[in-house]
């Protein structure tokens, strides 16, 4: 059966599961453990390996994609119909999709939701993008939950299934892997009018959702490719510490100048992969966690205040610490002022005498809720005071 024949059956069939379409054998999910689930590949309907973990969100299929710190993973959506309001601009997180594949229960190609350019089948093919839909996705997040995220694959029914496996564990894993020189700006680019308060960012893969939060506020940022010193950034209000791929303590190089731009006068601000690197640049550290926290349902509470906010997460480590906890640094004494109501792993970190914080979540939440949207405006208004 073509790509072509496969996603017009998908759209006779809404989405069903194409086990039955008369198929002898069942192209296939494969884990690094050896576990397997059948399922039909469509999109570009390619092989492709990578590390698979799942998401909860029940919306923002297109911009999870996109969304830098999906990059070099396969992606199991939760949720059962996924492509069924289509792809646009608008929903787009980066220029680029960033996700190896993808794995679904029941996909939809439909193009005529309000707002859609395009099909979702159609878009990833388009992107060269496999995708695999007829999977038991309960069973595989339930087997990732129990083993943890793990390196996996999308293979056709033809591939030897000892190839497939050989091909899953030559993947480079996770852990000490960085990624975000994979997803920097190649050159420094300027977002904003240029009449707000002006912010340089190290760009380990932002978001576009997170540019608007700042822009829209009047802010003008300025992204720089991660590997820039702190003596190459020029002189501005604030400091953005930006989420992205891969390992933390594969990014010394960046906890350096983070080192270095701490205490200096001008406010510092991180968000997810920025929480866990300005975390180490203090002295903590970080560790992989079993199938991480990606999705927008995920509550944190605010342990100085006991307010719980309802956050929207992708990261696959973590910082070690206890909420509460307050540790002398090179910078004065910090406290460890956010938990995961989940797992009571650490979500935000303040320096109680120098103008630096962060949060393990995404408070630009796109999608998801918008509970954490106001750490924007309290972060522009400490560019305000500093002033």
């Amino acid at each position: 059966m073509s790509d072509v024949d496969r996603r017009s059956e998908l759209e006779r069939t809404g989405g069903r599961n194409l086990r039955t379409s008369g198929r002898r054998h069942a192209d296939y999910v494969l884990l690094e453990d050896g576990t397997a689930f059948a399922g039909e590949l469509v999109a570009a309907a390619e092989s492709v390996t990578g590390e698979v973990v799942f998401t909860t969100g029940m919306s923002g299929y297109q911009e999870s994609v996109t969304d830098p710190s999906f990059h070099a993973q396969i992606i199991t959506f939760t949720n059962p119909h996924v492509g069924n309001y289509g792809v646009s601009e608008a929903a787009m997180e980066s220029g680029r999709l960033h996700a190896r594949g993808v794995i679904m229960r029941e996909a939809m190609n439909g193009s005529d939701a309000p707002g859609a350019d395009e099909g979702w089948l159609d878009w990833l093919a388009r992107h060269g993008v496999p995708a695999i839909t007829g999977v038991d996705t309960r069973a595989l997040v339930r087997h990732i939950r129990e083993a943890g995220a793990m390196r996996g694959g999308l293979f056709a029914a033809a591939t030897d299934r000892a190839e497939a496996l050989a091909r899953v564990q030559a993947e480079p894993a996770m852990v000490g892997r960085d990624l975000a020189a994979a997803v920097t700006v190649a050159a420094p680019e300027t977002h904003g009018d240029g009449t707000g308060p002006r912010i340089v960012a190290l760009d380990t893969g932002i978001k576009r959702s997170i540019v608007r939060a700042f822009t829209e506020r009047g802010v003008t940022l300025e992204l720089h490719p991660c590997t820039t010193s702190a003596e190459d950034l020029p002189g501005a209000d604030g400091v953005f510490l930006v989420p992205g791929p891969g390992d933390p303590a594969a990014l010394d190089y960046v906890v350096d100048t983070i080192r270095t731009l701490i205490g200096h006068g001008r406010p510092v601000f991180g968000i997810c992969l920025g929480h866990q690197l300005l975390s180490r640049a203090v002295g903590l550290e970080t560790f992989k966690l079993p199938f991480g926290h990606r999705g927008a349902n995920h509550p944190v509470k605010d342990v100085r205040t006991g307010r719980i906010a309802i956050t929207s997460q992708n990261h696959g480590f973590a910082v070690r610490g206890e909420a509460g906890q307050r540790l002398d640094t090179a910078f004065g004494e910090a406290e460890l002022t956010h938990v995961n109501l989940y797992d009571g792993t650490i979500e935000g970190i303040r320096l109680l005498e120098a103008a630096a914080g962060c949060v393990q979540y995404h408070p630009e939440a796109g999608p998801g809720p918008h509970d954490s949207r106001g750490l924007f405006d309290e972060f522009i208004g400490e560019l305000t005071r500093a002033a």
